[in-house]
């Protein structure tokens, strides 16, 4: 195993994918399907909203104590974006692994192939790309959720994303939901299975 992490017999599966392809509601659905996949539950600055628990929708953490752990090494990957930060916590993702739990990440491609680097075949990369930067584009004006230059930063992004995808282990496009869905989980379902 790459990175001397020693763990016993739990896995990750990791989802990354442009902003836009359908990654989401992807993982929900293989999810479903997958009756024992748990989700990583990521750490962030934000404040608490109503209804939200701390632990099951994020680990909330203070500046401060995020920051630390920073320092400490403790997080897979992190980022900062709209004023919080958001990260992946490496003692939890190693808890779960080392209790035998098989657990699906949504992380982006950076977080994605650190992540690969310290578990090495104990994780399994799945890509999902959009049909076309076409379709992709049209899929994220139709959010009528950003303005253009957020748009145009989005689909930066993408590109820069879709340049990593040969990097991972099982790449899909993304073009019908129902057969992406299938696909997926007989790939997620051969890779727990194997030893």
């Amino acid at each position: 195993m790459a990175a001397g992490i020693e763990t016993k017999k739990g896995k990750l599966i990791v989802f990354s994918a442009p902003s836009g392809t359908g990654k989401s509601t992807v993982a929900r659905m293989v999810r479903e399907r997958i009756g024992d996949l748990g989700f990583s539950v990521s750490a962030t600055t934000r404040a608490i909203r109503p209804g939200e628990q701390d632990g099951v929708d994020y680990h909330f953490l203070s500046r401060e104590a995020f920051e630390e752990k920073v320092r400490e090494g403790g997080f897979i990957e992190h980022e900062f974006f709209f004023g919080n930060s958001y990260g992946t916590l490496l003692d939890k993702t190693l808890e779960a692994v080392d209790s035998g739990k098989y657990l699906l990440l949504d992380l982006d491609v950076k977080g994605a192939l650190n992540l690969k680097r310290l578990f090495g075949d104990r994780a399994l990369l799945v890509f999902l790309k959009p049909p076309s930067m076409e379709v992709l584009a049209r899929r994220l004006e139709g959010r009528s959720s950003e303005g253009p230059e957020a748009l145009k930063v989005r689909l930066e992004r993408a590109s820069m994303e879709l340049s990593q995808a040969g990097r991972f282990d099982y790449v899909l496009v993304n073009d019908d939901l129902d057969e992406t869905v299938e696909a997926v989980t007989a790939r997620i379902t051969q890779f727990i299975s194997q030893s």
